[in-house]
């Protein structure tokens, strides 16, 4: 048992020369991955901006309009109201014509006055929520202009957005399963070190090449001795800089290196 378990470890035990050859290759995958994220550009984002606005816009026009049907209801309670005081203010003047005395009178004189003036604020809070509903319904009217708007916007953008996606998509899942792929043959460790790398990295760029004697990424210079241990591919190296991991342009070229 204790020699089949050294013989699984020695198979999944790899060379420092092996993880730099992975690292370049899926460094390779996803700058081609971010390269089809690019050519959508901003596209994705100014979709969700737009599906936004447009619910946005949406439960704006929604509110208002049970305002407005707040407002109808209110304005059917004040008629309701005044059709009431006017039948009191009738009751109140058929009465009069009966009433036995002066006190009586000016009694029923004064319910009629109060009625009336019942009225007057009932009237007065009918034209208040008249006016009112009609900013509201000019409100919704120009929300709704911008809403369609919108939508036409909307539907550009995702058709444009949409025929990206069916250039790139295919290409693109390829790209993504071979990223995974090499994904899973890389130890965690290390892998989560150029995960953070690259996401440090404004060009997600996590492992580059020497340039010019200079790091691919940040174009420092590197010292010759530095050089050859990059080249003797004995150790992962970064650069001093900017963090990035360095390979040499013979392994980028699939070369091995020299003994």
């Amino acid at each position: 048992m204790a020699k089949e378990k050294t013989k699984v470890v020695e198979q999944v035990e790899i060379s420092v020369e092996e993880k730099l050859k992975l690292l370049f290759e899926l460094q390779t995958y996803d700058s081609e991955i971010d390269k089809i994220k690019t050519l959508r550009g901003e596209l994705p984002l100014e979709v969700q901006d737009l599906e936004d606005e447009i619910a946005g816009l949406e439960t704006r026009i929604n509110n208002f309009a049970e305002e407005i049907k707040d407002l109808e209801s209110s304005i059917s309670n004040k008629k309701n109201e005044i059709k009431g005081a006017e039948g009191l203010i009738k009751k109140y003047e058929e009465q009069q014509m009966n009433v036995r005395n002066n006190r009586e009178f000016d009694s029923l004189s004064k319910e009629i006055e109060f009625q009336t003036l019942e009225i007057e604020l009932c009237e007065k809070r009918i034209r208040e929520f008249t006016t009112q509903m009609k900013e509201k319904n000019e409100i919704i009217e120009e929300s709704n202009t911008d809403l369609e708007e919108r939508n036409g916007d909307l539907e550009t953008k995702k058709s444009e957005l949409d025929e990206i996606i069916a250039d790139t998509q295919k290409e693109e899942e390829v790209l993504i399963t071979n990223s995974k792929e090499i994904q899973d043959k890389i130890e965690p460790r290390l892998l989560t070190a150029y995960q953070r790398i690259r996401s440090n990295a404004r060009n997600g760029l996590a492992v580059v090449t020497i340039e010019r004697d200079a790091c691919g990424g940040c174009f420092n210079k590197i010292p010759p001795q530095r050089q050859l241990d990059i080249k003797s591919r004995k150790k992962i190296i970064v650069c001093e800089y900017c963090g990035r991991i360095l390979v040499d342009d013979e392994l980028k070229a699939g070369k091995k290196k020299p003994k």
